[in-house]
């Protein structure tokens, strides 16, 4: 049995310590990495369902020519909110809640280094994102492209609040994004389990670990932006104000230099599952691991050095058009090495046709064909002539939506059973599976010929007769395809939480710790911690003839828990510190001075009363008996 020691309270809080342990209140005064995991997931996958109903009103307006489904404000700002979604708060949260819920599983931790600030960055992410979608209802949505350019941000353009909206929501969205970039490295460099060396690390963590540096330097950035475009629209500034001379090219050198590593803060992500699910089943270890793992730091070092290739029509000039095309040719020699290390790992292999392996093997071949038209896109006279068609629309979505969406859904299927202790129905699975493929090729590909032909990205409509009909009808054909796929994966899923319990702690035979503890996890992860002594930890405990490792003995685990386990206090802080922000933010939209000032001042108090609250929580203390 387990007995436990209550931390005293600190003197003099601002906000009692909650102590619920189920209902809604226990989430929302959650400081538990799985459960704010589970929050990033959920959250992902609803926004991501908002865009996906963006892009299917987006699809039947062009469906055929001269389409009167929406007007052209409407379509501006549908196809504004399906970029912003997808790229901020669907696609990079969803990787950001994996890492949430299974880095600290992985190495051996009971939780990320700071609970309370994981709880904040959840929150104000959440509060962000809805605070974009309260556009809709209070005056219009953003219709500036997900990328924004100045002028059309400007109030001489653009004298409505979607444009705000879309500025202070992101704003805020990225401090939670930053703050959990942080709290994920001091995670991973300090808390690892005794012999996880740093190579020995699983590659999700070490891809997650790369993508909180990238995030750490990309999103200033993007923050100062945001930063310059709010004082000129609230206070009267002229940082883009083309009228005062300004140079507007500047927001796109500060969006870019965000924008293109971000490609990579959420591709990287998706390669850790790849990296994951593909040695899960193929029964091997994974091909050239610390080749894998430069590949990943050099992909990261060089998606700082290509945000140019944006920007070949802006007129910079040859020298430096050669010079970026040239690092976008480079970045694409690391990206290579990966493909061939996976298909490395599954050459020889014992494989497993399961759901997850599927949706990785879709990933290897639809990121591949991306990567080819990135190639082609990075040489300056090929872009000149594709810049701003749907050739290019068809690239990013092959990359973003074929490669990062195809390894998360893997990644849900794969880690379905240890977060829920449940197995979702594998035929049904792959009916949804060859749907959603089958749709997004139909769906996308086409859009390259259409690139091709001319037709231009973020059009509402076009005319008969320029031969652009049939590609656009099987284009929207395709989004009906994946339509049903998406629904049938739900579907699956929704059922998947219905079915008994019976998925074991290990039902892949998987090879990293989080299989070595029941599902779902309890809320201490591990009862005895873990002791590493070699990558694939769990596999060489399982079968240490393969690893050539002898296992270690669990009382040396033991002997690192002396003092019990300590389990984090709820808290209401993170929370009300994150809607102060939001108020504030709706304050100065409104020139509500008065609004903003207050909720100013509110979250200072809980930055006092967060600082002030103390440890809490209690430590968990283990008989040996049940520890072993």
């Amino acid at each position: 049995m387990a007995s436990q020691t209550t931390l005293a309270p600190s003197a003099g809080k601002l906000l009692q310590r909650p102590t619920w342990t189920r209902g809604a209140m226990s989430w929302l005064t959650t400081v538990d990495h799985k459960r704010l995991g589970i929050l990033y997931i959920l959250s992902s996958f609803a926004f991501m369902g908002l865009a996906a109903i963006e892009a299917f009103i987006i699809r039947l307006q062009l469906l055929t020519p001269d389409m009167r489904v929406v007007n052209p404000d409407q379509f501006n700002q549908l196809f504004t909110m399906h970029g912003v979604t997808m790229v901020f708060l669907a696609i990079m949260p969803l990787g950001i809640g994996l890492a949430n819920y299974f880095v600290p599983l992985q190495i051996g931790a009971r939780d990320l280094a700071f609970p309370r600030l994981n709880a904040f960055g959840y929150w104000i992410y959440s509060f962000g994102g809805l605070m974009i979608y309260t556009s809709i209802f209070l005056g219009g949505a953003p219709d500036v492209g997900w990328v924004a350019y100045a002028p059309l941000t400007s109030l001489s353009h653009n004298p409505g609040l979607g444009v705000d909206f879309y500025m202070f929501g992101l704003f805020i969205s990225g401090i939670g994004t930053t703050a959990t970039a942080m709290n994920l490295i001091v995670t991973i460099v300090n808390m690892r389990a005794p012999g996880m060396t740093m190579m020995r690390l699983p590659v999700f963590t070490w891809m997650m670990m790369i993508t909180s540096f990238m995030i750490i330097f990309a999103f200033p950035p993007l923050t100062i932006a945001f930063l310059e475009v709010i004082l000129d629209r609230t206070f009267g500034t002229l940082f883009y104000v083309q009228e005062a001379g300004a140079l507007p090219i500047l927001w796109q050198h500060l969006f870019w230099i965000f924008g293109h590593p971000e490609v990579y803060i959420i591709i990287l992500p998706a390669f850790g599952v790849i990296s994951e699910i593909i040695p899960t089943f193929s029964r091997k270890p994974l091909f050239g691991y610390p080749v894998m793992i430069l590949s990943g730091i050099m992909i990261a070092f060089m998606g700082f050095a290509v945000w140019t290739h944006h920007m070949f029509t802006t007129g910079l000039g040859p020298v430096v058009n050669t010079a970026f095309s040239i690092t976008s040719f480079i970045i694409g020699i690391p990206t290579g090495v990966k493909i061939f290390n996976w298909v490395g790992t599954l050459w020889g292999g014992s494989i497993r046709f399961t759901v997850p392996i599927l949706y990785a093997l879709a990933f290897l071949v639809t990121f591949t064909l991306g990567g080819i038209t990135g190639i082609m896109v990075a040489m300056p006279t090929f872009d000149a002539q594709a810049h701003d068609t749907y050739f290019v629309v068809a690239h990013f979505h092959y990359v973003m939506g074929g490669g990062a969406l195809m390894a998360f859904f893997g990644a849900v299927y794969y880690w379905f059973p240890k977060m829920t202790g449940r197995l979702i129905d594998e035929r049904l699975g792959k009916v949804a599976w060859f749907f959603t493929v089958l749709g997004f090729h139909v769906l996308f590909f086409p859009q390259h010929i259409a690139g091709l032909m001319g037709m231009p990205r973020r059009i509402q409509t076009y005319p008969a007769g320029i031969g652009l009909e049939t590609v656009n009808m099987v284009s929207t054909i395709g989004s009906w395809i994946m339509g049903v796929g998406l629904i049938l994966i739900l579907i699956n899923v929704i059922q998947g939480f219905r079915a008994p319990k019976n998925a074991g702690n290990d039902p892949w035979d998987g090879r990293t710790l989080e299989w070595s503890i029941p599902s779902p996890p309890p809320y201490y992860n591990f009862a005895v911690q873990p002791v590493v002594n070699s990558l694939d930890a769990h596999w060489a405990s399982k079968y240490p003839e393969t690893m050539h490792v002898t296992p270690p003995d669990p009382a040396e685990g033991r002997k690192y828990d002396a003092g019990g386990v300590h389990i984090p206090g709820q808290s209401w802080y993170p929370m009300v510190a994150a809607l102060a922000i939001t108020i504030g933010c709706y304050g100065l939209m409104y020139d509500n001075l008065v609004l903003a000032v207050i909720s100013g001042l509110s979250f200072i108090a809980c930055i006092f009363g967060w600082a002030f609250e103390g440890v809490g929580g209690h430590h968990l203390h283990f008989d040996t008996e049940e520890a072993a």
